[in-house]
């Protein structure tokens, strides 16, 4: 049976987290970026909460990415 367990490794070439990490949060400062932009120069009745809530979660899906592979290439494995 010990010679059947194979050992966990990433999906994810360790060489690539630093350009992934770097990659995903710029996209996220981005999109964070244009939400901000969207919400000042909207006024309260052409506000749309669809547009809204995909912009959000889509910048919260890469900062949290971006966090997850920067804490990764700088060697915090979480």
């Amino acid at each position: 049976m010990a010679g059947s367990v194979k050992s966990i490794s990433s999906p994810v070439p360790v060489t690539l987290f630093p350009t992934l990490a770097a990659l995903m949060l710029t996209i996220g400062l981005i999109v964070t970026a244009s939400f901000f932009i969207y919400e000042a120069t909207s006024s309260r009745k052409t506000r749309s909460v669809a547009k809204e809530l995909i912009t959000g979660t889509v910048a919260s899906v890469f900062l949290g990415f971006g966090s997850l592979f920067l804490l990764l290439a700088s060697g915090v494995y979480v």
